[in-house]
Parts: structure tokens; C-alpha cells; sequence
């Protein structure tokens, strides 16, 4: 797993192709980013189930429960299979975009 920590977020990204290692790698470092805004990019060419998706469900409702935003990026995945809350968008650009769209509701008192 790597990760880099931009102006407004931390963005993690998945080395290789190896998903299961990057979600338990990603579930032991949580914690130390708990409180940060997080982007999770998955590579498009990664082949990656509804049900490994699902596991990062729980980290979207602990981000919009303590006011900070989750976004994770791939776009082989139909995102109507997920919760309208949990934000899934195929890029890097347009996470940036939900992270900017959220800080702007949550200033208005959202």
C-alpha cells in the first residue's frame, strides 16, 4: 500500500495487484488517518468484486459521521450496487471534486 498526503486529503493507492493484502494493510493503517480527508484509488485494471468494494463501507460511514470525506476511485464497478452515500467515481479528478462538493455543504451547515 502507498499513500501520500496531498493539500485537503490522503491519497492511497494500491501497489501491484494484490488487493486483499492492500485492504488489510489499509485496515491496520486506518486509524493514524481517521480524521483526514481519504481518496482510495484502485486501479481500472484490477478485477475487483461488489463484495471486496463492500468492505470499505464502513470507513465512508465513520468519515461523514466525524465530517470528513471518503471517495474511492474505480471505474469497473456499477456504483447503483452501493449506497447513494458511498462515493465511488472513476477518477482521481472527480474525487477531488465530491471532497470539494462535501467541505462546500458541510460549511453551509449540511
Amino acid at each position: 500500500m502507498k499513500y501520500e498526503q496531498k493539500n485537503e486529503y490522503v491519497l492511497f493507492s494500491l501497489e501491484g495487484d494484490n488487493f486483499k493484502e492492500f485492504s488489510s494493510s489499509f485496515e491496520d493503517q486506518h486509524h493514524k488517518f481517521a480524521k483526514n480527508n481519504i481518496i482510495i484509488y484502485l486501479s481500472s485494471k484490477l478485477k475487483i468484486s461488489i463484495e471486496n468494494i463492500s468492505i470499505f463501507l464502513k470507513y465512508a460511514d465513520l468519515h461523514r459521521d466525524n465530517g470528513t470525506t471518503f471517495v474511492l476511485v474505480y471505474n469497473n464497478i456499477d456504483v447503483d450496487s452501493f449506497p447513494e452515500s458511498f462515493n465511488i467515481v472513476p477518477t482521481i479528478q472527480e474525487a477531488e471534486d465530491v471532497l470539494e462538493m462535501e467541505n462546500i455543504q458541510r460549511d453551509l451547515g449540511f
